[in-house]
């Protein structure tokens, strides 16, 4: 079994055909689903589909490109909506300075508040990083220095130094299809490399489509697509390679529990 640990299933490109995606990826052997929220209007939706739907689970947060947005987003409200029982993880939320859809001040300051819910109720923050690998890097440092929190690079594609001294702050790093994508050689070295205990595997979906899927909407089935890659790069048998990540999202996703 493998989870699918990053999707938008509420997004243009799977929500008209959601039953069917799902069932596809079940098919697969995609055992679970963590459906992704970018901003507060989704909300409801995406919890709601997780609510009906026991293998589909939901996180509640704000992406970088929103944050301008959500100036009025208090703690408290963010707290609140993290308290449904199918909500297992906070974000996305993070940095983006390669697009900059909004002022960094305010995604930093974003990015903080999430931090620290993340911290007040021990569920797994999704971090989004893009062009802003220092001042992620600075954010993360500064705030473990104020308590821990369990946090999780999202669709890693940084530098292998980004990448060394997050997992030495003990972050997971999560892998979409990108690092099958044949310009991708410095990830996938990285990706070589990453402990078994720190793994987990990703789509992205509707987004990145791996090989042999590029040109198409992506689907969480093709997170299949992704593990198969990865175990032939780290050598591995895709049973042993789906079995650790499978372990790994209930072991950081704690609130979740295996249909």
């Amino acid at each position: 079994m493998l989870v699918d640990s990053h999707c938008h299933l509420e997004y243009e490109g799977l929500v008209d055909d959601q039953a069917g995606v799902l069932e596809r990826a079940r098919e697969a052997g995609v055992g679970a689903f963590l459906n992704i929220s970018t901003k507060r209007a989704e909300w409801d939706q995406v919890v709601g589909t997780a609510s009906a739907k026991p293998d589909v689970w939901a996180s509640v947060g704000i992406h970088p490109h929103h944050a301008d947005q959500h100036l009025d987003l208090t703690a408290e409200e963010l707290l609140t909506a993290t308290q449904n029982p199918r909500v297992i993880g906070i974000g996305e939320t993070g940095l983006d300075y390669f697009y900059e859809h909004s002022d960094r001040a305010a995604q930093q300051s974003l990015f903080r508040m999430h931090i620290g819910v993340a911290r007040e109720t021990g569920l797994p923050l999704i971090i989004h990083t893009r062009d802003a690998e220092e001042d992620t890097l600075a954010i993360l440092e500064d705030e473990r220095g104020k308590g821990a929190f369990p946090a999780l690079i999202h669709c890693f594609t940084a530098s292998e130094d980004f990448g060394r001294k997050v997992l030495k702050l003990g972050l997971s790093i999560s892998l979409s299809g990108i690092v099958t994508f044949k310009n991708a050689k410095d990830l996938q070295a990285f990706a070589a490399t990453v402990p078994q205990d720190r793994l987990l595997v990703e789509t992205d979906s509707p987004f990145l489509a791996p090989v042999p899927h590029r040109g198409r909407p992506c689907e969480p089935c093709f997170v299949c697509d992704t593990a198969q890659f990865l175990a032939n790069l780290r050598g591995e048998e895709l049973e042993e390679l789906a079995a650790y990540t499978t372990r790994n999202f209930y072991a950081l996703f704690n609130k979740a529990t295996p249909t």
